[in-house]
């Protein structure tokens, strides 16, 4: 509408109405010309304007097409003003001008109503058109008590009411529909509603100036042409329509026509008793009848619409039961109190009952008793209107007995159900047996094992919780159980020949411990226990603390005491177990955590055995922990160094190859290698520990070697090195690094290695032996390598223990032993090489025995590289000394 507004066409609008003003005021009353003439500019004004308005108007060919309509009946009214001085004094019920204007009126009305653009009835035109008609004639009969019915009655020859009362017909009909509308162009629309009422308040005054013969009444049009300029200025406004709420439409059309007919009676009764007597008319009879029937007909449509609406309600009750019974659901109508009106057919399937048994019967025989108040209240609050916050629908859970007698969890939406005046309650209930199954399964699932059965670890960290949350006076302990050896299970005959050993190894601990102990499986091969205050009988202490060792050791028993039978074959199993008892303030976690310490410091100690928990296990685990972390910084850091202790020949005392040993400078001072080999190992470092310390040293004596001393390198390997994926790779990038020959370099290798893991080590090695590489074993006499390995592993040097050699010339056995391995030796054509040699005397017997090579303290200390390089010119004087 903004786009609209042009200021001058208001102002030439404004200065016509001033024209037009102007000679009404001039205007004395006796020229029906000169009304004519007002009218006919104020029409012709209206109708240019919205002509122009029209064809402005492109955004909406709606609004346009209305604005046409107004403007033709503009025109067309116009024309029936013109021309009604002609006709005035034709002997017929309308004459011609009455014609033109009653179209001009009629298209006024189009135009009016095709502004709304909506309806403004929502059930059918009938009931609008009699809701009109209600209106129009309503107001016709207390016009004609008031007004029309005395003047007529003193008439001498009365006038035609045709067309004033089709005018009035024409405004009510579109009224509602102006007057509900929320369009844009409601504004245009409600001018051209005031224009009709103008129009029809100007036909009533005119057919009542013609009572009598009398002829038009000049005033009479002033209203009409101020409705004109009115709605000739609609169109430019740019204001925007105050809109209606959205209850109007309901209240204009059903609300309205009440009203006015109830005035209408009003005004007629007041007639009729106050007795005014008034000249008989056939009018007001007729007027009223057509009221009472119009109002017949309303309430004939009104019971067929409320008995459409009653089987519509009761068709969609039908399809909701139906529609509920579809998907598995019983639904049900019952007071508050529970007595059954009427029960769907679905129970039948769902819960083994006829339905009809149950109607006139209570729910609550049939609701679980611990679930009945629960029900009854909800179902009272929900029809109680003293309830606060009354809801009109809830939801309930409670268990329903079946016709098996079985009891079966459901859960059911009440809702509100008014029927016949009385308050009731309409119920879908669902049975949720398989979703309450599946819950506990989940739940089940949740806290035990799926293996085994037993508690998982969850289930178990809760529960210590609990318990350590009402510990007593007595003791409460938890034993860790661990099966030795489970892994070699898993390798050999497969993981689900473990799971079938698990299951018999829970079975046997549950049977070793007592109702109240709680056996869980805590994860892999491991199961925990839990041993409660209130299980340890006796009175505390010492007692306690013996009765939960004897347990331990009990299921230590029941796991070695016969083979588990696992895939046809006879399975020997031990278990480490470990015992920590709670001590004030200690949590849940800590417990837990040293039991399974104490389980830990049992396998290192060879398993198959109890452990009880001692404050010195867990500062071990967290001083290796530390020292895991020192190691790393360590060698990040570079703060490892390589020493060297000379390999001499016995008979010539020339230094013949150097052993590496790695020093840790560590807290201002070297470490020992024992203090941090063991966590290296543990830990993994040792891989690139071990890479630096080859590297290094194959450095060291290549430099050596380049000066023209043949001096070779030994170097110990641990099992953890020999398994690295590139740990050939590794060595043979190291001899090309430093350019060492592979004869020059020895490894030497334990016989634990040798038994345990065998193939891969000796697989390993042997790669290392056909490059060239010397091989030696290490400790040789303290492990349980046969001679067969030597066999197998072409071996070039074997390296007698210390232990034997201590005991040279003080022990017989060890002497005879020392010999033994000497002539082994040379019997297999390998050079041995004693280690530990810190006294003259061993020296001798070891020369005597005809051992070739010998190290320790009484040759050479180990020294750095600079050491190294001082014995290059001569040999080693404590040898000379002795020899």
């Amino acid at each position: 509408m903004n786009g609209l507004r042009d200021p001058r066409v208001p102002l030439t609008a404004a200065g016509l109405a001033a024209v037009v003003l102007g000679a009404a005021l001039l205007w004395n009353g006796s020229s029906a010309l000169l009304a004519a003439v007002t009218g006919g500019v104020a029409g012709l004004l209206a109708g240019a304007s919205l002509a122009v308005a029209s064809v402005r108007a492109t955004r909406s060919r709606y609004r346009s097409a209305a604005w046409r309509w107004l403007a033709a009946g503009a025109v067309v009214w116009v024309a029936g003003v013109g021309v009604r001085p002609v006709a005035e004094g034709t002997p017929f019920v309308l004459t011609f001008a009455d014609l033109l204007l009653l179209v001009g009126t009629v298209l006024l009305a189009i135009g009016s109503a095709r502004t709304a653009r909506r309806r403004a009835y929502g059930r059918s035109l009938l009931h609008y058109v009699l809701g009109a008609y209600l209106s129009g004639a309503s107001l016709f009969a207390i016009c004609w008590v008031l007004l029309l019915g005395p003047a007529y009655a003193d008439a001498e020859e009365p006038g035609t009411l045709v067309l004033p009362v089709l005018c009035l017909l024409a405004t009510c009909a579109v009224a509602p529909a102006v007057l509900a509308a929320r369009s844009a162009g409601r504004r245009v629309g409600v001018a051209g509603l005031v224009t009709l009422v103008a129009i029809t308040a100007e036909e009533f005054v005119t057919a009542l100036g013609r009572l009598d013969g009398g002829g038009t009444v000049p005033l009479a049009v002033l209203p009409a042409c101020a409705a004109f300029l009115l709605l000739a200025a609609a169109p430019w406004s740019g204001r925007a329509p105050v809109r209606p709420p959205r209850s109007a439409p309901v209240v204009l059309v059903d609300g309205v026509p009440l009203v006015l007919a109830g005035a209408a009676t009003i005004v007629l009764a007041v007639r009729v008793i106050a007795g005014a007597p008034t000249r008989p008319v056939a009018v007001l009879p007729v007027v009223a009848a057509s009221v009472v029937l119009v109002l017949l007909v309303k309430v004939f449509f009104l019971a067929l619409t409320t008995a459409s609406m009653r089987g519509t309600v009761e068709s969609g009750e039908r399809r909701l039961m139906h529609m509920a019974e579809s998907a598995g659901d019983v639904v049900l109508v019952c007071d508050p109190d529970g007595m059954v009106r009427e029960m769907g057919p679905g129970v039948e399937t769902l819960y083994g009952y006829q339905p009809q048994e149950l109607v006139g019967r209570s729910i609550f025989d049939y609701v679980h008793s611990e679930d009945a108040e629960a029900v009854q209240s909800a179902l009272r609050a929900m029809t109680d209107d003293e309830t606060p916050d009354r809801q009109s629908a809830c939801r309930l859970s409670c268990r329903v007995r079946a016709a098996d007698g079985t009891w079966r969890p459901a859960e059911s939406v009440a809702t509100r159900h008014p029927s016949e005046g009385e308050d009731l309650v309409l119920i879908s209930t669902r049975d949720v047996s398989d979703q309450v199954a599946l819950r506990n399964q989940v739940a089940h699932l949740t806290f035990h094992d799926g293996v085994t059965g037993l508690p998982n670890r969850a289930y178990f960290e809760e529960r210590t919780r609990e318990v350590l949350a009402r510990r007593t006076g007595a003791r409460t302990a938890v034993v860790f159980l661990d099966l030795d050896g489970f892994t070699a299970v898993n390798d050999s005959v497969g993981h689900a020949a473990g799971d079938h050993l698990l299951s018999q190894a829970s079975r046997r601990l549950r049977s070793a411990l007592r109702t109240g102990d709680t056996l869980a499986r805590w994860g892999g091969d491991e199961f925990a226990v839990l041993i409660e205050a209130g299980g340890l009988s006796g009175s505390g202490g010492s007692g306690d603390a013996q009765l939960a060792i004897d347990l331990a050791e009990r299921m230590v028993r029941a796991v070695s005491a016969e083979p588990f039978r696992v895939a046809d074959r006879d399975i020997v199993l031990t278990a480490s177990v470990g015992v920590a008892f709670a001590e004030d303030e200690i949590t849940a976690g800590d417990l837990i955590r040293n039991a399974d310490v104490a389980t830990a410091r049992a396998k290192e100690l060879g398993g198959g055995r109890v452990e009880v928990f001692a404050s010195h296990m867990h500062a071990d685990v967290v001083r290796r922990l530390e020292l895991a972390a020192d190691l790393q910084r360590a060698l990040l850091a570079e703060q490892f160094a390589v020493e060297y202790q000379p390999v001499v020949d016995l008979a010539t005392s020339r230094v013949t190859a150097v052993e590496a040993l790695v020093r840790w400078w560590h807290d201002g001072a070297y470490a020992p290698p024992r203090q941090f080999l063991g966590a290296a190992e543990d830990t993994g470092l040792i891989v690139p520990l071990g890479e630096w310390i080859l590297t290094q040293a194959c450095r060291d004596v290549a430099a050596w070697r380049a000066s023209s001393w043949d001096i070779g390198l030994s170097l110990n390997l641990s099992a953890r090195q020999i398994s690295a994926p590139r740990f050939v790779e590794t060595i043979e990038a190291a001899l090309a690094e430093s350019g060492l020959p592979p004869s020059a370099l020895t490894l030497e290798v334990i016989e634990e290695m040798l038994v345990e893991d065998a193939e891969e080590v000796i697989e390993r090695l042997s790669r290392l032996r056909e490059l060239g590489v010397q091989l030696a074993i290490d400790d040789f006499g303290t492990g349980y390598a046969s001679l067969a390995l030597l066999r197998r592993l072409p071996v070039d040097i074997i390296k007698i223990d210390p232990s034997f050699t201590s005991g040279l010339g003080r022990d017989d056995a060890l002497t005879m032993l020392t010999r033994t391995i000497v002539r082994v030796g040379h019997d297999l054509g390998l050079i041995v090489v004693a280690e530990g040699i810190e006294c003259p005397e061993q020296l001798e017997l070891l020369r005597e025995m005809g051992c070739t090579r010998g190290q320790g303290y009484l040759v050479a200390r180990p020294m750095d590289a600079r050491g190294v390089e001082t014995l290059m010119p001569t040999d080693v004087s404590p040898l000379q000394n002795t020899a």
